[in-house]
């Protein structure tokens, strides 16, 4: 990832958070000074259904417009995916895959027949479940990726989740909080 731009890939279905997973993380890395750009891919816009979000993160101000194809992360919110969608599609040869899953990250590997490249593993809906009281797994993935990314700072996505969720009220924010500090202390790699 030691080019201008690093460019994420997000896997879930629709309902799960990743657009605002995506979104968020752009946000994010503008209070550190830095570019970012996120947004959504929907085929049917329904709850359930398989979506794509992208997010870039740049030093330089970003012009591409357009999906990501050659990602260098790829975040998957529903490992059910991994039976329907080619979620390695287009990864870079040293890119990373950060999974929601209770599998070790040696078993998604063999899951996905993956050579090269990294793989990382959190249950990031038993962290939502515990900290949130629902399985959305967004917010836990945003601390795992602060782990993956370097590009991102820990303290910088809680302070954002603190000010974007704040309207929300302090028990939806403090689980939050709890749930992305808890990702990023939980996520294996191999």
């Amino acid at each position: 990832m030691a080019k201008d731009v690093t460019e994420i890939r997000w896997h879930a279905r629709g309902g799960q958070g990743a657009k605002t997973a995506a979104t968020l993380v752009a946000a994010v890395v503008l209070e550190d000074g830095r570019y970012g750009q996120g947004f959504p891919d929907y085929g049917p816009e329904r709850m359930g259904a398989p979506i794509r979000g992208y997010t870039r993160i740049s030093s330089k101000p970003i012009r591409q417009h357009s999906a990501v194809y050659h990602p260098d992360v790829v975040v998957v919110l529903d490992p059910t995916l991994l039976d329907s969608v080619d979620v390695c599609e287009g990864l870079a040869p040293d890119g990373a895959v950060l999974i929601n899953t209770a599998a070790s990250p040696a078993e998604v590997r063999r899951k996905l027949g993956l050579q090269g490249g990294r793989i990382y593993t959190i249950d990031a809906s038993q962290i939502a479940l515990d900290e949130i009281g629902r399985n959305i797994p967004n917010t836990p993935m945003m601390g795992a990726l602060a782990r993956v990314v370097p590009d991102l700072k820990l303290d910088t996505i809680l302070n954002d989740v603190r000010k974007k969720f704040g309207p929300k009220g302090e028990r939806v924010v403090e689980g939050n909080v709890r749930a992305i500090r808890r990702a990023y202390e939980e996520v294996k790699s191999e």
